[in-house]
C-alpha cells in the first residue's frame, strides 16, 4: 500500500487510553460538564448519541486489523472514506470492501463477531432474509440508549448492484492508517449512488441524492486539486465496462449541474455540452 497523493487528514486517532468515567467521556465527545444537580435531569430519557468521526474511525481499524491478520485484502469506501479524503459530511457507518473470491459475506462477518466481541449480528429487518446485520458495539454512559455503529461488508465485482472493481493491492490508498479505495474510482462509486438514488422507486431512497451532489462535488474538488487523471497509468486496472458506464453518468450528471463540467473535463471525462455540439 501506498500514500499517493497528498490530501487533507482530518482524522484523529482516537486515544488507547479513553476515560471510562462517564462525564470525562461526555466532555471529550463535546458536551458540557452539568452543575451540580443538572445531572439526572440530562441523563433521564437520554437517546443514544450517534457515532463520533473518532470512533467511526477506531471501528474501520479493527474491522481490518482483523481481516488482515487473517490475510486479507481490503479497504473502505463510502462515507467514511471520503471524509478520510477530506469531505465534510459526518459519516454515521463503515463500508467495508474484502477482496476475496467468494459469494457470500456471511463467513467474512462471522470473522470479525469471533474475533472481537464488540462486532456482532442481529436478524435482518426482512423474515425472509438470509443474511445478518453487523454492528459494532460502542460505549454509553448511565441512562444512555444503546449506541452502536453499522458495519457493511461487500465484496468486488458484479455480486452486488455496487458492481465495485477489483482493486490491485499497490494501488489500494492509506488514509490515517486505514485502507481506502482511490479517490477516482472513490468518486465513481458515489457517482453511480446519485444516479441510482434518483431512479429509485421509494421516495426515501430519492432523497438521499441532495447528500450523493454535495459528497460528489467535494470529492470532484479533491480529484482535481491532486491533478488525477482518468488516463494516467495508474489507472489502468480499472475495467473498460466501469469507465463506460462512469462515462454515461457523466453525461447526466453535467447535464443537471454544468457548472461542474470543467472539473469532469481536467480529469478526463467528456460533459454533457459535447453531445450538444457545444
Amino acid at each position: 500500500m501506498h500514500s499517493g497523493a497528498s490530501y487533507p487528514n482530518n482524522c484523529q486517532r482516537q486515544p488507547s487510553n479513553c476515560p471510562s468515567n462517564s462525564w470525562r467521556l461526555l466532555i471529550t465527545e463535546g458536551i458540557p460538564r452539568p452543575q451540580s444537580g443538572q445531572i439526572l435531569t440530562l441523563v433521564a430519557g437520554m437517546k443514544s448519541r450517534p457515532p463520533t468521526y473518532s470512533e467511526i474511525c477506531t471501528v474501520s481499524r479493527e474491522a481490518v486489523s482483523i481481516y488482515t491478520a487473517h490475510g486479507y485484502s481490503c479497504c473502505l469506501f463510502g462515507s467514511t472514506a471520503c471524509a478520510l479524503y477530506g469531505t465534510t459530511r459526518q459519516p454515521n457507518d463503515v463500508d467495508i470492501v474484502v477482496f476475496v473470491d467468494e459469494a457470500n459475506t456471511e463467513r467474512l462477518k462471522r470473522l470479525l463477531t469471533e474475533a472481537n466481541p464488540l462486532f456482532y449480528l442481529v436478524d435482518a429487518k426482512d423474515p425472509a432474509a438470509t443474511y445478518k446485520v453487523l454492528w459494532y458495539k460502542l460505549p454509553r454512559i448511565t441512562g444512555e440508549a444503546e449506541r452502536r455503529c453499522k458495519v457493511d461488508i461487500l465484496i468486488p465485482g458484479p455480486v452486488t448492484n455496487l458492481n465495485i472493481p477489483l482493486v490491485p493491492l499497490a494501488y489500494i490508498q492509506t488514509r490515517d492508517g486505514i485502507p481506502v479505495l482511490p479517490v477516482l474510482p472513490l468518486l465513481l462509486l458515489k457517482l453511480q449512488g446519485w444516479d441510482d438514488h434518483r431512479n429509485h422507486s421509494e421516495g426515501r431512497m430519492r432523497a438521499k441524492q441532495g447528500l450523493d451532489v454535495r459528497d460528489v462535488r467535494e470529492l470532484l474538488a479533491i480529484v482535481r486539486r491532486a491533478g488525477i487523471q482518468l488516463r494516467s497509468d495508474s489507472l489502468k486496472w480499472l475495467p473498460y465496462e466501469h469507465i463506460r458506464k462512469a462515462q454515461d453518468r457523466v453525461f447526466e450528471y453535467t447535464m443537471h449541474f454544468p457548472k461542474t463540467e470543467q472539473s469532469w473535463g481536467d480529469v478526463g471525462f467528456a460533459c454533457y455540452s459535447a453531445l450538444r455540439g457545444s
